[in-house]
């Protein structure tokens, strides 16, 4: 369908590829990787011919539909969120408009010359409309928002009163609501929760029929859904035949089979070099120096990859709390509304949340578990009830408000070394070196970075300090598989207490050994892991 022939592209001095070459099949299933900054994003432009190469060929098939999903939503205004959804489908809505008009058109005397060209507009234009959907574009666009979390009560509202992660979701319905012949998706999991990432996996897998290349930072999402891989990465594109798990192997015994290729290429060459060193002066060895000299000219020298940029950290042992971390009795929690009344978020919560357990707070998009957090936090007051810190308690919260109140006008450096005032400067820039920011980045101003950027700082900040009770509201948010496996691991190792909300169901089978499901205002408590909460609740089938 899509053939990317020896492609080359050059940002400024930095190339992103060179004589690359990617082929998009019908129906495929492909699931896009790469560090930072290597071209993911760039390929998804060239695709869509936003950008163009500077050399090499791009082909696609004559009046294919391309669907283009990116996290630049634009400006969205004047519509409902449902005419929002729709409006990506113009060309549908205007074919529609043609066939009743013609159909009108039809009822009036005309020649019959005018009447058999009419009717095969009219033929092509149905033909054409059926073709695209058109008969059930509005009910398709309501299930589609259904589905990321819109319902019925919220179709009509208009699309500014949404917040930029709601209208992330309007965004990714538009593309789907489409349903393209090639679908392109830029991060489709950022901004859903758990539920929302479930239906759009099976959305997928059953109702979508054509191909797709997507990058994602959801591990069991690509595992689901993908068949292959396409790395992007050291100037070329290099497919893998597998979902994640397998690329992740994969890419391990090709990388070990070329660094002992490049080992065995560098003994042979050190053995010519050295034979040419020591006979180079000699006559009598003149013919076979010059032979050597030619042959080591001839052959293409094997370069290993550079080391991607990886965060490394661990947590260092914080200070022993009582067994007791947090005792919860009878929490509650409402919201004022602008009318004078409250909205009631839970209620009559208890429990105690013990030494070293780490805990996953579930629960559908609203229920309330960023608000119980953040009354664990003392970010805000309970309504009702009581939570009661145990001894030598230290607590640590992480959420993306917390991105939002970092100080735009402050540097990176300055930012970790307001958290840790008496440690020196080699202290602070270790520090920032181990979550990515080295040599003048440590100088960028927080207002230019990116939001992976931002999380990375405040977990930097959080590490800085001996915490032993983190409470972390999506704390993978922003970061790459590789970043969150990473965080995964140092969890792990985690001596402390941990607490959290996360939509990534791979990172929450791996870490928690207990759930707390917020679910109608009630708090209901699985004394097992996660694997063990899916299978006591209706959920289990579908989310795991």
């Amino acid at each position: 369908m899509i053939h990317l022939t020896n492609i080359t592209k050059q940002h400024g001095d930095r190339i992103l590829f060179k004589n690359a070459s990617l082929q998009i099949q019908a129906g495929s299933r492909t699931g896009l990787v790469g560090p930072n900054g290597a071209g993911k994003t760039t390929l998804f432009r060239l695709i869509t011919g936003t950008e163009a190469a500077d050399s090499g060929d791009i082909s696609c098939r004559k009046k294919i539909n391309v669907g283009y999903f990116s996290q630049d939503v634009g400006d969205m205004s004047g519509r409902s969120a449902l005419e929002e959804v729709m409006s990506e489908s113009g060309d549908v809505v205007r074919l529609g408009h043609e066939i009743r008009e013609m159909e009108i058109a039809m009822a009036t005397p005309m020649s019959d010359d005018d009447m058999a060209a009419l009717l095969e507009r009219y033929g092509n234009a149905v033909e054409e409309f059926e073709h695209q959907g058109g008969y059930d574009l509005e009910s398709r666009a309501q299930a589609v928002l259904t589905g990321l979390g819109i319902g019925p009560d919220d179709y009509n509202h208009p699309v500014e009163s949404f917040s930029g992660g709601w209208k992330m979701r309007i965004a990714l319905a538009k593309i789907l609501t489409l349903n393209p012949e090639v679908l392109l998706l830029d991060e489709p999991t950022n901004h859903l929760d758990v539920e929302s990432i479930v239906w759009l996996e099976e959305w997928l897998a059953g109702e979508f029929k054509g191909a797709l290349l997507m990058t994602c930072h959801d591990h069991d999402f690509m595992n689901r859904i993908v068949h292959r891989i396409i790395e992007v990465a050291n100037k070329t594109i290099t497919t893998y035949s597998g979902n994640y798990d397998f690329y992740l192997r994969e890419r391990e015994i090709r990388r070990e089979q070329l660094q002992a290729s490049f080992r065995r290429q560098q003994e042979m060459l050190a053995k010519e070099e050295d034979f040419i060193n020591r006979f180079a002066a000699r006559v009598s060895h003149a013919a076979q120096v010059q032979s050597r000299i030619k042959k080591l000219e001839k052959i293409e020298r094997i370069e290993l990859p550079p080391e991607q940029k990886i965060i490394r950290f661990e947590f260092a042992d914080p200070p022993r709390t009582g067994d007791d971390v947090v005792r919860i009795k009878n929490l509650g929690k409402t919201w004022p509304l602008p009318d004078g009344g409250t909205k009631s978020v839970f209620g009559g919560i208890s429990g105690v949340i013990s030494r070293q357990e780490k805990i996953a707070v579930v629960g559908v998009n609203g229920a309330g578990k960023s608000t119980f957090l953040k009354v664990l936090a003392e970010q805000t007051e309970a309504t009702t009830g009581t939570t009661r810190i145990g001894a030598n308690v230290a607590p640590g919260y992480f959420s993306q408000h917390a991105m939002d109140i970092l100080d735009p006008q402050k540097t990176v450096f300055e930012t970790v070394a307001d958290t840790i005032p008496e440690a020196g400067i080699g202290v602070v820039r270790n520090l920032c070196a181990a979550f990515l920011f080295q040599g003048d980045d440590v100088d960028k101003r927080i207002s230019i970075l990116s939001g992976g950027e931002k999380s990375r700082i405040v977990l930097a900040t959080l590490l800085a300090r001996p915490l032993n009770f983190l409470i972390l509201d999506e704390p993978t948010n922003h970061l790459d598989i590789q970043s969150r496996e990473i965080l995964l691991a140092a969890l792990q190792k985690f001596t402390g207490t941990v607490v959290l909300v996360s939509h990534d169901r791979y990172f929450l089978r791996s870490l928690v050994g207990r759930v707390f499901e917020i679910d109608h205002g009630e708090m209901i408590i699985y004394e097992g892991n996660y694997e063990y909460y899916l299978s006591k609740t209706s959920k289990d089938r579908r989310i795991q």
